[in-house]
């Protein structure tokens, strides 16, 4: 299993696939049981400890790389420190010897004739001799290269002969080369020693040089590849968490909005796969709920319809016989009786209309709807009651798309329009703001009736709240709906609709709703 797991995460880094690895992630283990322990192991929060140790091996091994590195030039460096701080010795040793021998040479050159020179004198020359070969044989056991090996061989060479020639010849003008030629040849041989000796000195350190910054450049290679390795891992853990976090946020939204047709299944982590089946549970119950009151309104409806519709012709009958024996109060009783009817089965079509808002999503399509050539329609169809009340009408109209539903959203012009007419005075004004916010569409309807009182606003759009303020005459009262379907509509955008502040100069109710753009959403 685990070289199917190798594998497969080697395929993945090839081809780069990031957004299919947790399904192909899941399908390595066939059996079930084994899928299971490993969907259980693959938690945010292993994920999240996953993601840390992903994080912190490359940098470790990227330090620990760096440690020997730096460890192992260190041990070249005092390596080759030792050895040419050894070799600067024994150099320095071996000119010196060299001076040395040369002042002796001479000095018994001095003495040419055999019968003043002391035996000491030689003995001397034997000695500081002595102390030059062996001087040359400690530089020559330092494992020297061969450029200065050959450069000992060749001063040791050129002291054999100068002592040959002094020993063999009795005075200064037996001597085979001269004595300032000789020794000339002598100090060539040991600047030519100390020369190489630079030279190799020079060389050593700038390999020294060359490997540090070669170290330099691999820790940074390695570096940078083992910190991309990082980042790819953490990319796909991302977008693994990133995705499941997406799909939670697509399923939270269509509840909100009441899309309960779709199932919700999120994929990823185990706790938030848990997360998605309580989602999922939780729009089986909403759609449950859904189907209870849409059922309780429908048999309530229809429990009220027959009923109202005895009622209403109990009291026509009533009316027309009032009517016959012209007797006006029992008329009145009977007229009073059917307008009162007539509310209920308002109530009652209104009553079936809240319940149905969510009740066909397959018909509540989203499109993109310019709001301002909707808006001019809703306004034309209210000109007959805007003239009958007088009512002036101040526009303030900006060209907005919004993607929605086309039929709500005109009931939503419509409701608010619907109230203020209803609430504003007989020569009234009705102002209209329609913009865009810059992610939002905002329109305000404000009008210059009663208003609505502080502590009723946060209650004006539950399903039949009546406020205490008066309403404009006792035949307009309505089901108390309107605003309550204003509320869902607006809902079923991911918009917000409240009742705000009037102007300082004005009066009256204000109302705005606010919905996402086109593609905001």
């Amino acid at each position: 299993m685990k070289e199917r797991i190798t594998h497969f995460g080697l395929d993945i880094l090839s081809k780069l696939n990031l957004a299919s690895l947790w399904p192909k992630l899941e399908e390595l283990c066939i059996p079930v049981s084994r899928r299971l322990k490993f969907k259980k192991l693959l938690s945010l929060k292993s994920l999240i400890v996953l993601g840390f140790v992903i994080a912190v091996i490359p940098l470790f091994l990227a330090v620990m790389y760096a440690a020997f590195g730096m460890r192992e030039t260190s041990a070249l460096g005092r390596t080759i420190n030792s050895q040419v701080f050894e070799q600067t010795k024994a150099i320095r040793l071996v000119l010196q010897k060299t001076s040395d021998i040369e002042r002796k040479a001479r000095l018994f050159l001095l003495l040419s004739d055999p019968t003043l020179r002391q035996p000491y004198e030689r003995q001397s020359y034997e000695s500081t001799r002595a102390s030059f070969n062996q001087a040359l044989s400690a530089l020559q056991k330092l494992h020297v290269n061969n450029k200065i090996a050959l450069s000992v061989n060749e001063l040791s060479e050129k002291e054999s002969l100068i002592y040959q020639q002094i020993i063999n010849s009795p005075t200064e003008k037996d001597l085979t080369l001269p004595v300032d030629e000789a020794f000339q040849g002598l100090r060539e041989s040991s600047n030519n020693l100390s020369r190489e000796f630079e030279g190799y000195v020079e060389h050593e350190f700038n390999e020294l040089r060359q490997q540090s910054v070669s170290l330099e450049q691999g820790l940074l290679t390695k570096g940078a590849v083992l910190l991309a390795i990082s980042f790819v891992f953490i990319a796909i853990l991302l977008i693994i968490l990133s995705r499941s976090m997406r799909q939670l946020d697509a399923s939270i939204r269509c509840l909100g909005s009441g899309e309960l047709d779709k199932p919700i299944d999120v994929e990823g982590p185990s706790d938030l796969r848990y997360l998605g089946n309580r989602l999922e549970w939780l729009r089986t119950h909403l759609i449950e709920l859904e189907v209870s009151k849409q059922q309780f309104m429908h048999n309530v409806a229809r429990e009220i319809d027959m009923p109202l519709e005895s009622l209403r012709e109990g009291a026509e009958l009533l009316a027309n016989e009032a009517n016959e024996k012209q007797d006006p109060a029992r008329q009145n009783i009977a007229l009073l009786l059917c307008n009162n009817v007539d509310k209920l089965k308002t109530v009652s079509e209104e009553l079936v209309r809240y319940s149905q808002i969510n009740s066909k999503p397959e018909l509540n399509r989203k499109e993109t709807v310019n709001m301002k050539v909707l808006l001019e329609s809703v306004i034309e169809s209210f000109q007959p009651r805007l003239h009958s009340k007088s009512i002036r009408l101040k526009k303030l109209v900006r060209p907005v798309e919004i993607s929605g539903i086309h039929d709500q959203l005109r009931s939503i012009i419509e409701q608010l329009m619907s109230n203020a007419v209803k609430f504003s005075p007989t020569g009234g004004e009705i102002r209209i703001m329609l913009r865009d916010s810059g992610s939002q569409m905002e329109l305000e309807i404000e009008d210059e009736g009663i208003g609505i009182a502080p502590d009723e606003r946060a209650h004006v759009f539950e399903p039949f709240f009546r406020g205490k303020a008066p309403q404009p005459d006792d035949n307009s009262e309505g089901p108390g709906l309107g605003l309550a379907i204003v509320k869902e509509y607006v809902s079923n955008h991911q918009g917000n609709v409240d009742i705000i502040d009037s102007r300082e100069d004005q009066q009256g109710a204000r109302i705005r709703v606010q919905l996402p753009l086109a593609g905001g959403a």
